[in-house]
């Protein structure tokens, strides 16, 4: 490529795992202005996935429409998917949210299992003009591949779709930028492994390098989480070789200032046809149900009812963190359900044997272990809790020294034994390893999407008698003979 005396300076922002915080978006948008008019328009904006996020009531409202409008509306140039919007969102509803997004949406490793090609949303790769530049966009996301499967997409290795991406792309470009919402270790194998990459845009893991990680010839970067931070990167063509190079990248901190006008304009709209759909009336209650991280609760034990019989198990172990506050009597809005069960987690079954279950509910019994904060996959709750049970009758000692306080468990009037092999319904979050660890030793997992927890409490409550049954006591102190 022979070298532009004129544009030779090329000023590339991004963000990444924004996760719906519109607050930070309304100023983003303005610093990106602010530095296209002193860059002259020489400036490449990309997202770097996990922009959207079902837990913000905006998002989960407009089913994405809040976020795509403030993607065009910062005027982004591409962007990739991260596990929010690919495992959160049906390809279908992908589909009908990026109708109208202006941008390129850019993955290698995603296809569709009907045509084996990229969904109709998006593309492998992209070559982007920008201030006498060509640039090759890449972009790559975390290959959960069981989970796509269920949603009629194949999530393949990540390394080996960006290298095809990268010998197809290197001779026709200035420069290779990847999108890599897989995480910062995959980033550091993806630059050691991988030649010919530029730079490497990070995301997934949440991870803050205020200045580029470089590892041999490539760059590494990343801009935390949130929205705090707004990444930059300053690329040079040099003068002589005429070659493109990265040669310096910051974080900006995104503090208090101006806001862009446009952008919170369209969000105040979104919010209130979000708050509209949202206060549709799913069920109607006599009866407040409360919810206990410590002890058994009601509402806690709709949940469990709702995943038992959801996944048709013979019995559920779910945890009482799930639930950030307890039912009011009278009408439940879907609104309602969403605050108080914000996280996009799955239902899942498996067969669990008897010790893993026995461990669990003696874990449940201590407080270091229920109040225990517990973050990402998919978890938007603020302490783990206790686990609630249905299917399920304890007898349990609260004196006794921990590990030994439970007495009995039963299914079915049956005590459940360590070596026997138990149908369980329970979640996702689970087969991670996160919170109750002995869960992921689970077999034959079944994961069951796209619904999620709140859409099993929606069923329950309109399902005859569940209410009732939500009071009745799993778990029975042998001192007191019932609990709180």
């Amino acid at each position: 490529m022979l070298p532009n005396t004129n544009q030779d300076i090329l000023t590339i922002l991004y963000t990444n795992d924004l996760h719906s915080h519109f607050g930070a978006m309304v100023r983003i948008a303005s610093m990106v202005n602010e530095l296209r008019a002193e860059q002259h328009e020489a400036v490449l904006l990309l997202d770097i996935g996990d922009h959207m996020d079902r837990a913000a009531p905006e998002t989960e409202g407009t089913m994405g429409q809040a976020n795509v409008d403030v993607l065009n509306l910062t005027a982004y140039d591409a962007i990739t998917i991260g596990n929010n919007e690919g495992l959160t969102f049906t390809p279908e509803q992908l589909d009908q949210a990026y109708t109208g997004l202006v941008c390129q949406v850019v993955c290698a490793n995603m296809l569709d299992m009907e045509t084996g090609k990229p969904p109709a949303w998006m593309k492998k790769h992209t070559i982007l003009n920008k201030a006498g530049f060509k640039i090759g966009i890449i972009g790559a996301t975390a290959a959960y591949a069981e989970f796509y499967k269920l949603l009629g997409l194949t999530a393949l290795d990540p390394l080996k779709s960006i290298e095809t991406s990268v010998s197809d792309l290197r001779s026709k470009v200035d420069l290779i930028v990847v999108m890599s919402h897989v995480g910062l270790p995959f980033d550091r194998e993806l630059a050691e492994q991988v030649p010919g990459i530029d730079l490497i845009l990070g995301g997934h893991t949440h991870h803050l390098l205020e200045e580029p990680l470089w590892i041999g010839q490539t760059a590494i970067v990343a801009a935390g989480k949130f929205g705090r931070h707004l990444g930059q990167i300053t690329v040079e063509r040099d003068m002589i070789t005429g070659k493109a190079k990265v040669v310096s990248g910051i974080c900006l901190p995104v503090e208090s200032g101006p806001e862009d006008v446009n952008v919170a304009e369209a969000l105040n709209i979104h919010r209130l046809r979000a708050g509209e759909r949202m206060a549709r009336t799913v069920a109607v209650i006599e009866e407040e149900l409360p919810v206990r991280y410590d002890v058994e609760s009601p509402f806690g034990n709709l949940l469990a009812q709702a995943v038992r019989r959801f996944t048709g198990s013979d019995l559920s172990i779910v945890n009482s963190g799930q639930l950030l506050a307890g039912l009011p009597a009278g009408e439940i809005s879907e609104g309602m359900l969403h605050e108080r069960c914000p996280s996009p987690i799955n239902p899942c079954r498996m067969n669990l044997l008897g010790k893993h279950i026995l461990y669990s509910l003696e874990q449940s019994l201590l407080a270091d272990i229920t109040d225990k904060a517990i973050f990402g996959f998919g978890f938007r709750g603020k302490q783990l809790g206790g686990i609630c049970v249905d299917g399920m009758e304890i007898i349990y000692d609260p004196t006794a020294l921990p590990f030994h306080k439970i007495i009995q468990a039963s299914n079915q009037g049956v005590p459940i034994v360590p070596d026997g092999i138990y149908s369980v319904g329970t979640l996702d979050m689970f087969t991670f390893g996160i919170g109750y660890e002995c869960l992921k030793q689970g077999s034959e997992q079944e994961f069951l999407l796209p619904e999620f927890l709140r859409d099993l409490l929606r069923m329950e409550l309109q399902t005859a008698g569940a209410i009732e049954s939500c009071f009745y006591h799993r778990w029975k102190s042998q001192t007191e003979n019932y609990c709180e």
